[in-house]
């Protein structure tokens, strides 16, 4: 059965819904998921032993981009794991009001690709409540579950 992980960092509790709702539909198609808190995750984790990682992240600031604040020590280390080849999803939660909508999941993105991941979907990037976009997130679920 194909593995996968999903670590997510959030402040307010909606990257965390958005998390537990990816989790309920790639379950529902036949994936084995572990979700973890990013703060109770290991850097190392990321890409090892599982078919595919999803990370996910809040953005928060208005002059900067700024990533939720347990995440951002997870996200500074990402440079010391091998992704090169690794399937990777990235989600995140913002306020398009904000000059840097899901900024973070931007950030996130470049990072991804200058290790050399392979991004397996377009990044997710909530505006608002996760249950203004249960329909968005699971047919994007779907389609992470069909790439492994």
């Amino acid at each position: 059965m194909p593995k996968a992980l999903i670590v997510y960092g959030s402040t307010t509790g909606n990257t965390e819904i958005t998390a537990r709702r990816i989790e309920e539909t790639m379950r529902e198609n036949g994936i084995d998921v572990v979700v973890k808190n990013v703060i109770d995750t290991e850097v190392g984790e990321v890409g090892n032993g599982y078919d595919v990682t999803l990370l996910g992240v809040s953005t928060w600031g208005d002059d900067s981009i700024e990533f939720q604040e347990d995440f951002e020590p997870f996200y500074e280390r990402l440079d010391e794991v091998r992704l090169e080849g690794k399937k990777v999803a990235l989600f995140g939660c913002g306020d398009s009001s904000y000059q840097y909508f899901c900024g973070a999941v931007d950030e996130l993105e470049n990072k991804m690709q200058s290790l050399d991941a392979d991004i397996v979907n377009t990044p997710l990037r909530i505006d608002g409540s996760p249950d203004d976009a249960d329909a968005e997130i699971v047919a994007w679920a779907r389609n992470v579950a069909e790439s492994i």
